[in-house]
């Protein structure tokens, strides 16, 4: 069984109960870093798990010893470092590949950042596209230019290191649309969540003031 556990993506008490009892219950965990899931089960006052890291950079003979543990009966927890997993992780990939073998596997719902976003931006989202983290380099200023005739509210995530960098592109990708909403969600549900609601053509005025600490959500208004 591969259970694929959601886990808070800042404050602790949005766990929840089922999330808890399979972490408690399950063999093992697999994570994308084992500290930061440590730290969780301490938190949770959950006895140490055998914990296992799986992410991009892991060597593909660690997924399949995974996927044989899974044929081999034993129940196995996904999760990622926070939020649901299989967003913007490589939880994907076991999940994928579970499927295919057949693998008996369950979802327990929770936080997301993704959605969290959404929720409070105030803008409608019966229709959104996640474009994940932008690109680095390649391909970065062809989907930056192709983001103004997008229909739909568009959500992405940013690090700290480039939020500047990229709200001063939106500025000058979007800039036929100046009065287009945008919503910048920062540190949520943490101590210090900030909301903060803007135009395009606000952008770069918000560039140069924003708080350049902790992980960013981005939001752009439907046309």
């Amino acid at each position: 069984m591969l259970s694929i556990v959601s886990t808070p993506i800042g404050n602790l008490g949005d766990i929840t109960l089922r999330a808890i009892e399979t972490l408690k219950n399950c063999d093992a965990i697999i994570c994308e870093d084992t500290r930061v899931t440590g730290n969780l089960l301490k938190q949770l006052d959950i006895p140490k798990k055998e914990l296992f890291s799986l992410h991009g950079y892991s060597d593909p003979r660690k997924l399949d010893a995974i996927l044989e543990r899974l044929k081999n009966g034993e129940h196995l927890a996904l999760v990622s470092d926070a939020g649901t997993p299989g967003i913007s992780d490589p939880g994907f990939r076991l999940v994928s590949q579970a499927q295919k073998l057949e693998v008996s596997m369950e979802v327990i719902p929770g936080p997301s950042a993704l959605l969290a976003a959404l929720s409070i931006s105030g803008l409608p989202i019966n229709q959104f596209v996640y474009l994940g983290f932008l690109p680095l380099k390649k391909g970065r200023q062809t989907l930056l230019a192709s983001l103004h005739a997008e229909e739909r509210t568009i959500v992405f995530y940013e690090s700290v290191h480039r939020i500047e960098r990229t709200l001063n592109e939106l500025s000058e990708a979007l800039s036929s649309q100046p009065d287009r909403p945008v919503v910048i969600a920062r540190e949520l549900t943490k101590m210090y969540e900030e909301v903060i609601r803007t135009t395009v053509g606000h952008l770069k005025d918000t560039a140069k003031t924003i708080m350049k600490k902790g992980e960013f959500v981005v939001v752009i208004g439907a046309m």
